[in-house]
C-alpha cells in the first residue's frame, strides 16, 4: 500500500466521510474573528476530526496540534491565489506556488491541497493555473501525499446559481482527470449530478457563515445527502458560540448520519443562537 492510499484511509478511517476543519482564512484575508489566535483556535478543534487545513506557517508554528496519537492529518495549501482575497476585488485568478511539496512534508503535513480556477477570463492565465496544479500534484504524489483539489470559481458572487453549478460540474472532473485524489469545492445546485460525474470523493465547503446552528448542520447534512464524501467547514466550526459541540454534531451527522434535529439534541445545542 502506498503512503498515498496510506493516508486516504486515514482520512476516510473505516470507510466513513471525513469532516475537515478549514483554519487557513488568515492567508487571504488576514486575522478574522475565532481564528485571531490560531493557536487558541486550534485548541477549539474537536480530535474527532479527519484534517485539519492550515497555510505552510502555521503548521510549522503549531505541531502540538498533530503531535499526538490519534491526531487529525495535517492539510497543506500549497499555493497561492488572488481568487481568494475577496476584500480586495481582484478579479484575474492568478496564482503561484507558495511552498514545494518536499518543505510541506518536511513541515510536517500529511495531505496537500491545490487549488486551481479557471474561466478567468484569460486563457493563458488558465493555463497557467493547470500547470501549478499539475506540477504541485505530481511533487506530492511523489513525496506520498495525497492531493485534495480545491475548485474555486472566479468572481464566483456573480455567478448565478445554474452557472456556478455548471461550472462546478465540469471543474470537478476536470481536477479528476488532472489527478487530483479528492475534491473541496461549493455545494450547488443539483450537486448529485456534480458527485455524478465525478470518480474521486468530493468535500463540500461551508463557505460563508451561516446565520443560525441550524442552518450550517443542514448544509452538512445536505451535502451528505447528495452523495459527497464530507464537508471542509471553517467559519462555521470555529466561529459557532460552542465549537467542539457544534463540530461533535457535525460528525455524527456526516459520519453516522444522524438527522440535523438528533445532532442538535443529543449535544444540547442552542438553536436560539448564531454559529
Amino acid at each position: 500500500m502506498s503512503g498515498i492510499a496510506i493516508k486516504l484511509g486515514r482520512l476516510f478511517a473505516g470507510g466513513k466521510n471525513a469532516v475537515v476543519i478549514a483554519a487557513d482564512h488568515g492567508e487571504f484575508e488576514g486575522p478574522i474573528p475565532g481564528m485571531v489566535d490560531i493557536s487558541g483556535a486550534l485548541q477549539n478543534i474537536y480530535s474527532g476530526v479527519d484534517g485539519v487545513l492550515l497555510s505552510p506557517g502555521m503548521i510549522r508554528k503549531n505541531p502540538q496540534a498533530f503531535a499526538y496519537k490519534g491526531a487529525p492529518l495535517a492539510i497543506m495549501r500549497l499555493n497561492w491565489s488572488t481568487t481568494y482575497c475577496e476584500e480586495w476585488a481582484y478579479h484575474e485568478a492568478q496564482t503561484v506556488r507558495a511552498i514545494s511539496a518536499v518543505d510541506a512534508l518536511a513541515y510536517g503535513a500529511d495531505v496537500a491541497l491545490v487549488s486551481l480556477t479557471l474561466k478567468s477570463g484569460s486563457e493563458g492565465t488558465d493555463a497557467r493555473n493547470v500547470e501549478i496544479f499539475c506540477s504541485l500534484t505530481r511533487e506530492a504524489h511523489a513525496c506520498g501525499m495525497p492531493v485534495i483539489g480545491e475548485y474555486f470559481p472566479a468572481a464566483y458572487q456573480r455567478l448565478s446559481s445554474e452557472e456556478l453549478g455548471d461550472e462546478i460540474r465540469k471543474s470537478t472532473r476536470i481536477l479528476a482527470e488532472l489527478g487530483a485524489d479528492a475534491i473541496k469545492t461549493f455545494y450547488t445546485i443539483n450537486f448529485k449530478k456534480v458527485v455524478e460525474g465525478c470518480p474521486i470523493p468530493i468535500l463540500g465547503l461551508g463557505g460563508e457563515k451561516k446565520p443560525t446552528v441550524q442552518a450550517a448542520l443542514k448544509l452538512a447534512h445536505d451535502i451528505i445527502t447528495a452523495g459527497a464524501r464530507g464537508v471542509v467547514f471553517g467559519r462555521n466550526a470555529l466561529q459557532a458560540a460552542e465549537p467542539l459541540k457544534f463540530q461533535r454534531a457535525l460528525c455524527r451527522i456526516v459520519k453516522d448520519g444522524l438527522s440535523v434535529e438528533a445532532a442538535i439534541d443529543e449535544f444540547k445545542l442552542d438553536i436560539r443562537q448564531g454559529v
